[in-house]
């Protein structure tokens, strides 16, 4: 990974899952020219569920998060790539979907706050992506890769 790449945790939901939305999504991410270093299909039991929202713990939505999370199957993803994360949360809307523009994920898939489709590492806060990153994967399971597409979507070739 060069200096400017960043990697930011991004995780399909249970409803996005059930919706058959996840090779839209990993489409929407590979188009803009982020790499896939790492993804997993997975259950999220109650223990992860609750280290993932650890932060809201004790607040009145907190069990209804769990429970939701919990509820079936997500898409656990890495994704690679300069200032990835602001990128990504940009692609996906705001958590709210009905304040989300049309073109991002949750303006076109999302009409609810509970089931917004996507979960993706805050930018904003420090140590988010590597926290979750670290919850769900193990060094093992990320992979290192060039992109051969790589000069073409970067400007120069210090990427």
């Amino acid at each position: 990974m060069s200096h400017h790449d960043e990697r930011t945790f991004v995780m399909v939901k249970p409803d996005g899952v059930q919706r058959g939305l996840i090779g839209d999504i990993v489409s929407r991410f590979e188009d803009r020219g982020l790499k896939l270093v790492g993804a997993k299909f997975m259950q999220i039991d109650e223990e992860l569920a609750h280290e993932h929202y650890g932060e809201h713990e004790g607040k009145p939505f907190f069990e209804g998060l769990v429970e939701f999370i919990t509820s079936g199957p997500v898409f656990a993803m890495v994704w690679e790539g300069a200032d990835a994360t602001r990128q990504v949360r940009k692609m996906m809307g705001e958590t709210d979907p009905a304040d989300s523009a049309p073109g991002t994920i949750r303006g076109d898939y999302g009409l609810d706050l509970g089931h917004n489709v996507i979960h993706g590492s805050d930018h904003e806060d420090e140590g988010a992506n590597e926290r979750e990153i670290d919850l769900f994967f193990d060094d093992a399971e990320l992979v290192d890769w060039e992109m051969d597409t790589a000069d073409w979507v970067y400007e120069d070739e210090s990427h």
